[in-house]
Formats: structure tokens, C-alpha cells, sequence
């Protein structure tokens, strides 16, 4: 089975101005990524406010997606505490020939290791073809994958559990395991990840940083120079210093103001903090304008 690899965005959802999903736009961007630099694209992972969308708007842009010249570069998360409606949303994904998810443990209830194995194996028996990412990402979910848990799951489903996003960076410098793709969620820790064996990157600010975030995984490959590590990793500290989505939406809505529409209770940036994010950003020279997005 081949491990995915590379650089993938965790893809921003684009709204209408009523705050309905825009999923013409939302492919676009999505394609957009892709043919600056991205391998492939997460699609409804947090950073595309995926716990905020409803089941019915995933379900008319999945349905559109499978269309997509890029269909077969798509990872499809759920963000759906609902193990009934994770389940169904991803038979709908895998009849539309869907085959890879990310897929964080629910959100507000306290539980452990045993609890989550229970989880995955709940899904894995619905839809055994599956092959799920591991999403983890504790302050978001209140939970955080133990190595030991992760082991686990992958020797009860090798085919199934095929790699994990580490959000938390608990596991990414421990997990070994044969075949197995592992993603920091940061460009801040991609070219460190690439040297120890992981597989590349899943990051919020690949929506922005996908072009600089390829030039350093192709460099790393060819074995030459690393000469913009560098910027992308201070690209990404800016954005660090602000809500990530905030952020996001601010820094895009300056090339399309459709960007500007973010569901509750998220928001832009303040006037005081878009400021910042600007004056920071232009001292490393990275604006909209040079970006290679479309």
C-alpha cells in the first residue's frame, strides 16, 4: 500500500456572505494549493472550520470534489463528534472513491487510550477499506495520542491506520513504525521531520506558505542548499502569534474579500493584530501579492 507523503494544506472552507459553504470557491483554493506546490490537500480538517459546517454542506462538496482534476490528492476530514455521522459521512466519501481521512478522537468528553481504540475499531468495522490519519491535536479534542496507543492501533489495523498529524509534536520524534506516514503540523518542524523519517507536513499555513513549504521538501529530496527554511519557518511564527484561522482569512481577505465571512465564534483579526501581522510579515517580504496561489 503506498505510505502518503509530501505536502499537504489543511485547506481553508470559503463562505458566502450568508455563511453558507461556498463550494466552488472552496475547490478552487483547494486546486489553487495543489498546483502551487501542495501534494495534496486536507479537506474539512479544523482549520477549514469543518466542526462548525453542517453534514449536508460536507456532503454537496464532497460530492463536487470527486469531480476535481486533483481527486485522487484529497484527504477528507469528518470533524464530527457523532461516530454515527463520522461513519456515514465516510461511506458517502468511499462511494465517491474517497479512501483517506483524518479523523480526531471527539471533542468535550474526558476518556483514555482504551476508549479510543474502541473508537477507531468502531469505524474500521463499518468501513474496512478505510485508511484513516490520525489526528492529534489535544487542545482541540482534550485528548492527546500516546505513543503506546498509537502502536496499538497500527498492529490491530495495519491496513487501516496509516499515518497521524501530530499537532501535539508528542510523537513525531518517537513513532517508528515501518510504512507509516507521520505529519508535524508545523513548517516550523518539517525539514527537522524530514531528516528523523517523517513523511512531510499537514499545516493550517500551507495555505499560504505552499510554494516555500515544496521548495524545502524538494531541496531535502535532491539533496541540495536549504535557502528558504528560513523564511518559511518565520512565516510561520507570525502567523503563530494570532489565531491561526483568524489569521488565515485576515491575511486572504486582502486578495479576495470573500475570505473576510468566518463562521461564529470565530473571527478576524483586530485592527490592532491584522497591523501587526502585516508590518511582520512584509519585514520577511511575504505578502499577497507574491503569492503563487491561483
Amino acid at each position: 500500500m503506498t505510505e502518503i507523503k509530501g505536502i499537504y494544506a489543511a485547506s481553508l472552507s470559503i463562505l458566502d456572505k450568508n455563511l453558507a459553504l461556498n463550494i466552488e470557491k472552496t475547490i478552487d483554493h483547494a486546486e489553487n494549493l495543489i498546483n502551487a506546490g501542495c501534494h495534496g490537500v486536507a479537506i474539512f480538517g479544523s482549520t477549514g472550520q469543518s466542526q462548525l459546517i453542517s453534514v449536508s454542506e460536507k456532503i454537496q462538496l464532497i460530492n463536487e470534489l470527486s469531480k476535481s482534476q486533483f481527486n485522487e490528492k484529497y484527504i477528507i476530514g469528518t470533524g464530527l463528534n457523532s461516530l454515527s455521522e463520522t461513519i456515514n459521512l465516510m461511506k458517502i466519501s468511499i462511494s465517491l472513491n474517497f479512501k483517506n481521512f483524518l479523523i480526531m478522537p471527539p471533542a468535550y468528553y474526558k476518556y483514555g487510550d482504551e476508549d479510543v481504540l474502541n473508537y477507531y475499531s468502531k469505524i474500521i468495522e463499518q468501513i474496512p477499506e478505510c485508511r484513516i490519519i490520525l489526528y492529534n491535536f489535544e487542545k482541540l479534542c482534550g485528548y492527546k495520542f500516546s505513543k503506546e496507543c498509537v502502536e496499538n492501533l497500527v498492529k490491530k489495523f495495519p491496513k487501516q491506520i496509516v499515518g497521524v498529524k501530530d499537532s501535539s509534536y508528542n510523537l513525531f520524534e518517537k513513532l517508528k513504525i515501518r510504512n507509516f506516514s507521520i505529519f508535524p503540523g508545523s513548517e516550523g518542524k518539517l525539514l527537522k521531520g524530514l531528516k528523523i523519517g517523517c513523511s512531510g507536513i499537514i499545516t493550517a499555513t500551507c495555505n499560504v506558505t505552499a510554494p516555500l513549504a515544496r521548495k524545502v521538501y524538494d531541496d531535502f529530496y535532491n539533496n541540495k542548499s536549504q535557502t528558504v527554511n528560513e523564511k518559511l519557518c518565520s512565516v510561520r511564527e507570525v502567523f503563530d502569534k494570532h489565531n491561526l484561522i483568524s489569521a488565515l482569512h485576515t491575511f486572504m481577505s486582502k486578495k479576495d474579500k470573500i475570505f473576510e465571512n468566518i463562521l461564529p465564534t470565530l473571527s478576524l483579526l483586530s485592527e490592532k493584530d491584522k497591523k501587526k501581522l502585516f508590518e511582520d510579515l512584509d519585514k520577511l517580504d511575504f505578502n499577497i501579492n507574491n503569492l503563487k496561489l491561483d
